[in-house]
């Protein structure tokens, strides 16, 4: 049963992301369809690009309130990247623009006067902050891959699954029920973003 609903909100090409899920044995349907979404047992919300413009594409295709129904009805939701940062009330990229509110807190911009380049593009060490199941054999200070200039400002400590630094310690991956997060790229991470995945699958 490793049926999975990968979301496609029109804002960039998914088809790594696909590979990466096919890899770990996962059956993959990308969709923009949100019948498809509401029907699905396990889902996953890649995103790249600006936070407004993603939610206009989730919006316009009805995927916003396909993705509440779902996680309503406890399904396995993985967001990446943007489609974490998707899961929170407010985005600050280029004005603000509401998120799905389905995890309190918002999403800023690192400051520019951190001693780092902004964005945040390469490799980069996990803390792992709490136990859960997506993150099974994910140890403190494995690498993962990062591309992003705005990060997750979580108001619920007990959200936090793991943290990384890069001129602050953010929090870089989210838990909370059904509900998963992680703001990295775990198709670009190598074998601890596919152990991630994989764990989404057997998890879910």
């Amino acid at each position: 049963m490793n049926d999975v609903i990968l979301i496609d909100a029109g804002t960039g090409n998914l088809r790594s992301v696909q590979k990466a899920l096919e890899n770990v044995g996962a059956k993959v349907l990308r969709t923009e369809n949100p019948k498809d979404v509401v029907a699905g047992k396990k889902v996953v919300l890649p995103g790249v690009g600006a936070f407004g413009d993603y939610m206009a594409g989730l919006r316009a295709r009805g995927l916003d309130e396909a993705v509440k129904e779902i996680v309503q009805r406890g399904a396995p939701l993985l967001g990446i990247c943007v489609g974490m940062q998707a899961f929170f009330d407010v985005g600050e990229e280029m004005g603000k623009h509401q998120g799905l509110g389905l995890l309190r807190g918002q999403v800023a911009r690192f400051a520019e006067s951190l001693p780092v380049k902004i964005p945040h593009t390469g490799w980069n060490q996990l803390r792992v902050e709490k136990d859960t199941a997506l993150f099974d054999g994910v140890r403190d200070e494995m690498y993962v891959y990062f591309n992003h200039s705005y990060y997750c400002q979580v108001q619920n400590p007990s959200d936090v699954l793991a943290t990384t630094t890069y001129g602050i310690t953010y929090t870089c991956a989210v838990a909370n029920e059904n509900i998963f997060g992680v703001q990295f790229h775990p198709e670009k991470s190598q074998a601890v973003g596919l152990r991630i995945l994989k764990n989404f699958l057997e998890a879910a």
